[in-house]
C-alpha cells in the first residue's frame, strides 16, 4: 500500500516552511547591505603619530606650578592639512578629558563652544591649514594635566571619522 497523499496536502508544510526561509534569508540580506552603507569604515591599523604632543605645561609664565594646563602641538608630518577638518580628542591616564574641540582652525575655533579650553594659538591654527613644522597650543582649564599624567591626543578627520593621528606623552 502507498502511504503517499494524492492531494499533496503533505507537502502545504514545506512549502510554507520554504516561503517563510526565503523571506527570512531576503530580509536578513537587505539588512546586511543597509548596515554596510551605514556603518563607519573601520581602521584596523594603529594610526600614526605624526600630529605629536611636544610638551604639557603645569607651570605659568614665571615657574609657579599652577597646574595651567597647557599643551603644545606640533606638525611633524610632510604634507600640509586642513585643520578645520581636524577634531582632537584627549585622554589623560587612559580616560578622556571631558573638553569639545570641533575644529583645530583658530578663527572657527573662537566662536565654537569649546568646553575645557580657554584658547587655542599657534601658526598651525591661524591659517586654512596645519602645515609641517608649525606648532599650536590648546590652553585647557587649570588643573586639566598634572605632572606624570600620561596625555594621548587622538586627532579624527572628520569627513571619515578615522583617527589619522595618535600620540601619547607623558606630563
Amino acid at each position: 500500500m502507498n502511504n503517499t497523499n494524492s492531494t499533496g496536502a503533505g507537502d502545504a508544510t514545506s512549502h510554507t516552511t520554504a516561503t517563510i526561509l526565503l523571506v527570512a534569508i531576503t530580509i536578513i540580506l537587505a539588512v546586511l547591505v543597509l548596515l554596510m552603507f551605514r556603518m563607519p569604515a573601520l581602521q584596523w591599523d594603529k594610526p600614526p603619530s605624526f600630529l605629536e604632543i611636544q610638551a604639557v605645561y603645569s607651570t605659568n609664565e614665571h615657574g609657579v606650578l599652577n597646574y595651567d594646563s597647557r599643551v603644545l602641538l606640533c606638525h611633524k608630518g610632510t604634507a600640509g592639512l586642513e585643520n578645520d577638518l581636524l577634531k582632537p580628542v584627549f585622554y589623560r591616564n587612559g580616560i578622556i578629558v571631558p573638553c569639545h574641540i570641533s575644529t583645530m582652525n583658530g578663527h572657527k575655533f573662537i566662536p565654537t563652544v569649546h568646553i575645557g579650553v580657554q584658547t587655542m594659538s599657534g601658526l598651525g591654527c591661524s591659517g586654512e591649514t596645519w602645515e609641517p613644522g608649525e606648532k599650536i597650543i590648546i590652553d585647557f582649564t587649570d588643573g586639566t594635566f598634572h605632572p606624570g599624567d600620561r596625555v594621548r591626543m587622538d586627532v579624527i578627520d572628520k569627513p571619515t571619522g578615522w583617527v589619522i593621528s595618535s600620540h601619547s606623552y607623558t606630563a
